[in-house]
């Protein structure tokens, strides 16, 4: 299991390809800041509630100075088709070797209806415009998080 990643760490790097197969980078991003969420799976009915919350509050966090990237283990295939479906305008990155989960302590052991199991851990980790890690909040809920981010960030 990794570390989880504490305030004032540096953001691991990442390029990964998004719904269309083009390369993201977080160092693209630098001088922004930017909410980076880590979800399980496309196509699910929490993501779908999670990744629509964050579209429907894409222009708040925007004027704010937030972009939003969402990561999963799926394929570029599977992204796109969930962007179609939800009119999502989150980015959305495919994972499936989940380096970057991995690195960011987002793939590890979790319950699961009482059980242990190993998989994504829902998390948002929040990067400011120096690359650094701002928050990063583990085992997040799918409904109501985006909310929260909101509150908290005094947005």
């Amino acid at each position: 299991m990794t570390d989880r990643l504490q305030p004032g760490d540096v953001a691991p790097a990442f390029t990964l390809p998004d719904a269309d197969g083009n390369e993201v980078s977080l160092a693209d991003r630098r001088g922004r800041r930017v909410i980076v969420y880590f979800y399980p799976a496309a196509l699910t009915p929490g993501c779908t509630k999670q990744a629509c919350d964050f579209t429907d509050n894409l222009e708040v966090l925007a004027d704010a100075g937030y972009d939003v990237i969402g990561i999963s283990p799926d394929k570029p295939e599977k992204l796109a088709r969930f962007r179609d479906k939800e009119s999502l305008k989150v980015t959305l990155l495919a994972d499936p070797d989940k380096k970057v989960l991995e690195a960011y302590g987002a793939f590890g052991e979790k319950k699961l209806y009482g059980k242990t199991v190993v998989g994504v851990i829902r998390s948002t980790v929040i990067v400011d415009e120096e690359g650094r890690v701002e928050r990063a909040l583990y085992n997040v809920k799918a409904t109501g998080h985006v909310a929260k981010i909101i509150k908290d960030l005094g947005i």
